[in-house]
């Protein structure tokens, strides 16, 4: 097998493609050949020892993967073995690499026809969705401003408002970006790095104010964005912004993300991933995978993702599948 090994902490440079041993599927365990990785940005903090320190090293960095199961360990059903399948690894890692092993009991099929690029979108982004949205129930009455629109998460969230109905201004850095967001049928498009972009969402709003802000983004532009709240609206920002810069008491903030953020749901993260795969396959909310790498060159994928030189979710394809 191939796969990404990270010997250091530090730059994009210390993850290397390495070829390894084959890996053996354990007791309750099956074995997949991957053909779809997610890169998340919490994957660089990870990198650099930023998010948590790794306790070995080194180690195959990745947490999303989805592909066909070739093997699989003591007391599994045999059933398993060729399913398309996806699951999220947890921060133990492994899953820039061309196998993975994981519970089964973590496993969820994928629906055909789904590409499993987009599985794995959902399984990880998808999820994340889930939880913004469980803090505002979109409807077609409601104007929506979602930050950061063209990214992985910001263009699931721009969907969901769009398939709620809602009026969607859709906020995007550079004109790549804005196109991307375009394509999506925001009905408004704003390049948030631009000096007085909150004075245009309001002239294209008029008096109505939005009701709803989805906030990727965090600091100043978050705070412009919820100057465009009406009366009554909420922000929902899943950064690590503090609430108390949030004060305006006829404007909500919620940040709903963190360590507990799935405590008190019912069914927990699974539940969250199964709806989330749901909605990718019924077309409500499908993920928009914007940018492929191959798995060799995961560092590069690290390096457009931190210079902000993608769009869509950031996925790696190992190279027998290129």
């Amino acid at each position: 097998m191939h796969a990404i090994r990270q010997h250091e902490l530090g730059g994009p440079e210390v993850l290397r493609h390495e070829e390894l041993d084959d890996l053996e599927a354990g007791e309750g365990q099956v074995r997949l050949a991957v053909q779809a990785v997610g890169v998340h940005l919490v994957d660089t903090f990870i990198r650099r020892g930023e998010f948590f320190v790794l306790a070995d090293l080194p180690t195959v960095p990745g947490r999303e993967v989805a592909g066909v199961v070739d093997a699989v360990g003591a007391g599994v059903d045999d059933a398993w073995l060729g399913r398309r399948v996806v699951t999220h690894l947890g921060l133990t890692g492994g899953g820039y690499a061309s196998q993975a092993v994981a519970p089964w009991t973590r496993l969820h099929r994928v629906p055909d026809p789904m590409p499993l690029d987009t599985a794995v979108a959902a399984i990880g982004t998808g999820r994340t969705a889930v939880g913004v949205l469980d803090h505002v129930g979109l409807g077609a009455d409601d104007v929506v401003v979602v930050t950061a629109a063209s990214g992985g998460l910001g263009a699931m969230l721009v969907r969901a408002g769009l398939h709620a109905g809602a009026t969607v201004v859709g906020l995007a850095g550079g004109p790549d970006k804005l196109e991307v967001v375009r394509a999506l049928g925001v009905d408004v498009v704003v390049d948030y790095r631009q000096d007085g972009w909150d004075d245009q969402v309001r002239r294209a709003l008029g008096a109505t104010g939005a009701t709803v802000v989805l906030d990727g983004v965090g600091g100043r532009t978050s705070l412009l964005a919820y100057d465009l709240l009406a009366p009554g609206g909420t922000l929902v920002n899943y950064t690590a912004a503090d609430p108390g810069d949030y004060g305006d008491p006829d404007r909500s903030m919620a940040s709903p993300l963190g360590p507990d953020w799935m405590d008190g749901r019912p069914g927990g993260l699974r539940a969250a991933e199964e709806e989330a795969l749901a909605r990718a396959a019924d077309g409500s909310r499908v993920p928009l995978v914007g940018s492929r790498f191959a798995l060799s060159d995961a560092a590069d994928a690290h390096r457009a993702l931190e210079a902000r030189q993608t769009h869509g979710k950031v996925v790696l394809i190992p190279d027998t599948f290129l």
